[in-house]
């Protein structure tokens, strides 16, 4: 279970596209695929790309099903911590203003976000 450096962006810039990078390695589709799918669904429901509402409508029209995560110790149940207790699925974790995906219990992002603490999870299938 370890951080895995992942930045799809097709000009492999570093800029806030955390939205679109885990989508896109949870769904396993192109950076361009997942940006135009996350465009459209915001202009479809007049909301912003990378709202929680937007990216909730686009997984869950990809069958994905979102969860909270408990809150019983708030301040201390992190990425690395939910990537060992999920050592297989696909799953795209978010808290505060981050999100990022989990496979197969590594962690993909353009950063180590391992100690971001998660409030919810969508889901790849039925859990």
């Amino acid at each position: 279970m370890s951080y895995k450096h992942y930045n799809p962006n097709p000009y492999g810039r570093h800029v806030d596209d955390c939205t679109v990078r885990a989508a896109s390695k949870a769904l396993d589709q192109s950076w361009e695929e997942t940006f135009v799918g996350l465009s459209m669904q915001a202009f479809a429901d007049g909301d912003i790309m990378d709202a929680k509402a937007n990216m909730c409508a686009y997984l869950q029209s990809k069958g994905f099903r979102r969860f909270a995560i408990p809150d019983t110790c708030p301040a201390c149940y992190t990425v690395a911590q939910f990537a060992q207790d999920h050592p297989t699925g696909t799953f795209v974790l978010g808290g505060g203003d981050h999100v990022v995906a989990v496979v197969d219990g590594d962690w993909y992002d353009t950063w180590d976000s391992r100690d971001m603490v998660p409030l919810y999870v969508w889901v790849k299938g039925e859990r």
